[in-house]
């Protein structure tokens, strides 16, 4: 062990590790990339987290610079919590400190993850309803602010923060709260770095009015820090909303205070198979005012290959060779709304089968929603690595941008079979790749960036369900406007003055380093 893991450990409780076991067991996580850390540290406590900034940071100072990532279950799909630096793991961090049931509050550390949570919440009947990875932190979440499948009707993760504790570059602590213009200044008047940050984003703020405007009139897209625009509110400044899709780039968030909701009822389900895109697209948009749980759009080849895995599916979808799938939910009125699905079926096509939920087939259902897990896992010598997922794509212009993608599958080769959510407008492409394939790097950058670009064309947003991290920075770096990415450029260094946070993430991303780290063997992960 090195000098420096041998301070660190004599510094804090938790462990910090730089054997080569642990330090290649953390250089990939469920990206196509493999970037090897320095040091991977355990932290027990936010305190344990101050320590580690502290150091870090005065290292900084003397021209020494070693990058902090901060990480928690690994299952970034944009390379973001990957360093050649630091990790520091919230793993540790994975305890329930308070839940409130009056005021349906709960405090926890940023590890805990989505299920450990919402199994804690159900002893009082509550609740956050994130269609997420059971797997995924609550720490992680807030840091990607992915667009999650039942977003559309309840909101995403955004929605149900009430409060966060950060802890700065510097080692000190943030506490988030909505302040009132006198106490900004109050705070931001202390010779503190919290102070500082106050008043120089309250100065940023002020100075960049119309560019803030245009920030916001903008479509969905997660680039950048595009939540600046939700700092200031009637007369009122709150910094939480900044460290949404931040990606450990501003601070590392050690605690959280959620806002939880009453558990709902199990959710009733509806399968629409369909011979082609357009009325199945006519069919989602009738269901959207039927105000439904979620509703998912999978090419009918995604349930096949399933199905040809050994799943039990024939009662669920036709025997088609192609065409396309609608799967939805309801979990608020749903009878009246599988009354009037019902009614719907005479003004669609003839071809169209429909399959509603009952005690016969609910667990055949049951495996058609683990459907896309197969699709992602079920395959020998490769691997759906994630390089075009999470993308923001208009519902009206679906059915134009799968024929654009049939031309781009026919010219790069691949399987690309399009899948997402159609009330938030989320969509992913999955192909297959060989990693050990010595042209790997080259195909896969061409299918980014050609992807890209027809998702652009279709008025998408390529950073519009997850932002940027690596990967997706090699298009939304080059294609960011000048002014907005002078602004973001300062936001990050009012945060970040010595650059040692997750440096060469999102704003700064380094195309040439991030496609030249691309995994060479396949992943032994399954793939959720």
């Amino acid at each position: 062990m090195g000098k420096i893991a041998k301070y660190l450990n004599q510094l804090t409780v938790g462990n910090v590790f730089d054997n080569p076991e642990v330090l290649e067991s953390y250089s990939t996580d469920r990206s196509a990339l493999k970037i090897k850390p320095k040091f991977v540290a355990f932290p027990e406590s936010t305190d344990d987290i101050r320590k580690l900034m502290k150091f870090f940071n005065q290292l900084s100072t003397k021209d020494i610079n070693v990058s902090i990532t901060p990480r928690g279950s690994g299952m970034s799909e944009g390379g973001e919590s990957l360093s050649s630096g630091i990790i520091i793991s919230t793993e540790k961090l994975n305890k329930l400190l308070e839940i409130d049931p009056r005021e349906r509050l709960v405090r926890v550390q940023a590890g805990i993850t989505l299920k450990e949570l919402n199994t804690a919440l159900s002893v009082s009947g509550l609740t956050v309803p994130i269609e997420g990875r059971d797997d995924e932190t609550i720490g992680g979440l807030i840091s990607n602010a992915p667009s999650d499948s039942a977003a559309g009707k309840y909101g995403g993760i955004y929605d149900f923060v009430d409060r966060i504790e950060v802890v700065l570059t510097n080692g000190e602590c943030l506490q988030t709260e909505r302040l009132r213009r006198y106490a900004v200044a109050k705070v931001a008047a202390e010779k503190t770095f919290e102070g500082n940050i106050y008043q120089k984003v309250s100065k940023l703020l002020h100075d960049n009015p119309d560019l803030l405007k245009k920030i916001s009139d903008k479509k969905k897209t997660l680039a950048g820090y595009s939540f600046i625009t939700k700092l200031s509110k009637r007369e009122t400044l709150d910094l939480m909303p900044i460290f949404f899709g931040a990606q450990g780039t501003l601070g590392i968030i050690s605690e959280v205070i959620l806002k939880a909701v009453p558990m709902r009822e199990n959710a009733s389900r509806v399968v629409a198979t369909f011979k082609e895109a357009d009325s199945a697209l006519k069919y989602a948009e009738a269901l959207h005012a039927l105000n439904p749980k979620k509703v998912d759009f999978y090419d009918l080849k995604i349930i096949m290959e399933a199905r040809e895995a050994g799943k039990n599916l024939d009662g669920v979808i036709r025997k088609l060779e192609d065409g396309f799938v609608v799967f939805a939910s309801f979990d608020e009125r749903a009878n009246s709304a599988l009354k009037k699905i019902m009614a719907m079926r005479e003004k669609l096509p003839r071809n169209t089968k429909f399959v509603f939920e009952s005690a016969e087939n609910r667990t055949t259902l049951g495996e058609f929603e683990n459907s896309l897990t197969n699709y992602l896992n079920h395959i020998k010598n490769a691997e759906r690595v994630p390089i075009l997922t999470d993308f923001y794509l208009p519902i009206y212009n679906v059915a134009n941008f799968l024929k654009d993608l049939k031309i781009l599958e026919d010219k790069l080769k691949l399987d690309l079979e399009l899948y997402g959510n159609l009330e938030t407008e989320n969509f992913s492409l999955r192909p297959k790749f060989n990693l050990e394939d010595t042209d790997f790097n080259k195909k896969a950058t061409t299918f980014l960036r050609a992807g890209a670009y027809i998702i652009s064309r279709h008025g998408g947003q390529l950073a519009g369900g997850t932002p940027e991290g690596r990967l997706k920075a090699v298009v939304t770096n080059i294609e960011m406007p000048e002014d907005e990415r002078k602004l973001y450029e300062k936001l990050k260094k009012i945060f970040d003055p010595n650059g040692i946070l997750n440096p060469d993430v999102k704003l700064g991303a380094n195309s040439k380093f991030t496609l030249t780290h691309f995994r060479d063997t396949n992943s032994s992960k399954i793939m959720l």
